[in-house]
Parts: C-alpha cells; structure tokens; sequence
C-alpha cells in the first residue's frame, strides 16, 4: 500500500534540496541499476550519486558484543523497500541483549534510526522521493538477516513501513520512535496481547466511561507513546513509575500515577480503578511488575501483556487473566528465528495490520499529536553508540533515550 501524498511545498523542498537535478520517472533495481520502466510510480533524480562499496557499522563480535566495524557491504535493495542514509541512531537495551542471548558474529546491531531516503527499488508503489527524511526501526541482530541493522551508515526498509519526518520533529526526536511504535502495534492491537477494540482512528463510540489501561512502566520510551496512543483511542490511561517521572508521564495523557515502589501500589490502582481495570501493559516485565498487574486486573480477569518474556510460573498465578509476550520485530510479519520462547513464526497479518497503523502514526505526527521520549545526543557518532550502551547496562538511565548523531 502506498504512503499518503505529500504537501506540495514539501515535494519542492526535497527538490530543492537535491541540487535542481533534472527528475524524471525512474527507478532501481535489486541490484542497484537505474532503470526507467513506463509505468513506474517512483519519482527520483536522474543523476544519483554515487554509493560507497562498503561501510562502517557497529557488529556483534565472535561473543556476540557490539563492536565498530569498517567495510561492511551495503544492504541490497529487495522489492518495495529502499535505502536510507542514516542520520540519527536511537539506543534500545535489547540492542546490548540481543548479542548476548543470541550471538550472531557479524550481524549489523541497532533498531531506532532517521535518515534520508538515497534509493527506492524498482516497482515499488510509494509516494517517497530520494531526500525525504524518514524514520523507523529494523530488526538489528537479526540471524535471519544479519546483514542490515539501525546502527551502520545505510539502512534497509519496507517502503510501507516508515514515516516521514516533519520539519517540526527533526531526526533526533524522530529516531526514538520506530521501536515503540512498532511494540504499541503488537501490545494494544495484536490479537493475542491486548486487542484493544479502539484505535487513534476508529475510537469506538462506546467507550464511556473511558477504560482504564494499565502502563506498567510508564516512563520508558515505550511507556510515554502508550499513553499516548491509548489516550487518543479512547482509553484512561493509568500507570506506575518514580515519583521523579510523574509530571512526565502526565504531560504524556496518563490521569494517574502511581509510586511502584510502594508496597501498596496495587491495591492503590485497584480503588482507583473501582476494581473494573482489564488490560495491563508491563514494559518492565519482572517478577513485581507482573504481581501488581495480576493483583490490580478486576477479579472476572482481563488480558496482559509484556515486553519481555516472563516465566509460566508467574503467568499462571490468575487463570482468569490471559497473558501474552510480544516484541517489535512481529510487525513485519515474518518468522523471527530466534530461540527459547523469542522466536515467532511467520504472520502476515501483522504485517497489514502495522501498515495500517503506521498509516495512523504518520497522520497524529503530522498534527502534532504524538509528542517522542524525551532524548539525550551522545557525542561521537558510532562510537557514541557504543559508550550509550554502556550507560543503559548500567541500569542509570531514567526517563530518557540516548540518540547518536551520524559523523
């Protein structure tokens, strides 16, 4: 499906910006020629510049470690996608986790990226043209495709898969919202996690009184865009954090929020919510955070989901709640070939629904209604990229996302 026309003074800036090449209806093919078929879609300059044969990037190592790396090939372009120059890579922990749980030696790391579009393959039906600044997330250290990731110079995406980047957002606040897009799609709407039956675009007339919808977590950068999602569909947003957050996670929709130190925080949700709460998203997913949501689910149950697995002696502490696991890299809807309850089979489903929705996020960004996670620049480029994850296994980091700034 194709992505929603531009404004035409946004066509005449990427224009512009291209140097007033000569444009004409072209496009690439897999192997990075430049064709012209008659009934190509694609609108790009007719004088490219010249790709590099090679790369910097940062890779796992024999262990499996993030390392930087030079001369690493390009992605290749496969039907409906294109390539991105990178401009901003956004730091996740599962970008430091994914090397030690599954080492893959070589695999290009790093989901959250912007950038700017430098080719579009051939027969690929979008309203994208080279120079549009774009931002999205990949699945980094992926066995499966180890061979494109958000942390290199050059990155690979579906064409349907990306948002275009408004000059009132910039790359850097863009950079940190691909993941989390990306895991609120499978978290709220997946048919196994929460499947919310309201949506940014369909608010189901309903919804009165407003349910409530529990963020377990709501400071993190996953936490902030459920708010929001979940306040805009219809929903009541309510959530757990340090008390050092709470005015963030208020500026984000969330009604009420709660210390998830304190020993009574579920009980405390549960008078709030007049015992009537049924959904629980847990972005932290440890053995507390899976209590208090099982205590403060109304006693007829309802439906949880976490963002990292949790183990079936915890799940299966309140029969009536149905719990599920979900992670990012679902939405594009192929098997992610992983292991030990990570891995997924093949769902296309997924992937049309995660069009859809990103068909949604880029009209709530394009009217100011989606607001990024707050983020911190690290100095150094890819070097910085290795230092932040540093910083994120050390557990000090609150509120915040680390972004680094390609050199």
């Amino acid at each position: 499906m194709g992505i929603a026309a531009q404004p035409e003074n946004r066509r005449a800036n990427a224009k512009a910006n291209l140097l007033a090449m000569e444009w004409h209806s072209v496009c690439i093919s897999e192997d990075g020629k430049q064709t012209s078929p008659a009934n190509t879609k694609t609108r790009m300059p007719s004088i490219l510049p010249q790709l590099p044969t090679s790369q910097r990037a940062i890779t796992q190592d024999a262990d499996g470690r993030p390392q930087l790396t030079d001369g690493v090939a390009l992605p290749m372009l496969l039907p409906g996608t294109v390539l991105v120059k990178t401009t901003a890579m956004a730091l996740n922990p599962s970008d430091y986790k994914m090397g030690t749980a599954f080492p893959t030696p070589g695999a290009i790391v790093g989901m959250d990226f912007a950038g700017t579009v430098i080719r579009i393959a051939g027969g690929t039906e979008t309203d994208l043209v080279v120079g549009d600044t774009i931002c999205t997330a990949v699945h980094g250290s992926n066995p499966a495709e180890p061979g494109n990731g958000a942390f290199a110079e050059y990155v690979r995406v579906p064409a349907n898969m990306l948002l275009r980047v408004p000059a009132s957002l910039g790359p850097v606040q863009a950079s940190t919202l691909g993941t989390a897009l990306s895991t609120c799609i499978m978290a709220l709407w997946g048919d196994k996690a929460l499947a919310l039956s309201s949506a940014p675009d369909t608010v189901a007339d309903t919804l009165f009184p407003s349910p409530p919808v529990l963020v377990y977590g709501g400071s993190t950068a996953t936490g902030t865009i459920a708010i929001q999602l979940l306040k805009l569909s219809g929903y009541d947003p309510i959530t757990t954090c340090s008390p050092h957050n709470f005015d963030l996670v208020r500026s984000r929709g969330a009604s009420a929020a709660f210390d998830y130190t304190s020993p009574d925080v579920a009980a405390a949700i549960k008078t709030h919510t007049g015992g009537r709460l049924k959904y629980a998203l847990d972005c932290i997913a440890d053995p507390q955070s899976v209590d208090v949501c099982y205590r403060a689910i109304q006693r007829v149950g309802g439906r949880y989901a976490s963002l990292e697995l949790v183990s079936d002696e915890l799940l299966r502490k309140r029969r009536a709640v149905k719990p599920a696991f979900v992670m990012a890299p679902e939405v594009y809807g192929s098997e992610v070939k992983l292991a030990r309850g990570y891995e997924r089979p093949a769902n296309a489903e997924n992937q049309k629904l995660a069009v859809r929705f990103f068909r949604v996020f880029q009209r709530l960004i394009d009217e100011g209604k989606l607001v990024a996670h707050p983020s911190q620049v690290l100095e150094g480029g890819l070097d910085g990229v290795l230092a932040g994850l540093d910083l994120l296994k050390s557990g000090s980091v609150s509120g915040k996302k680390f972004v680094a700034l390609m050199e």
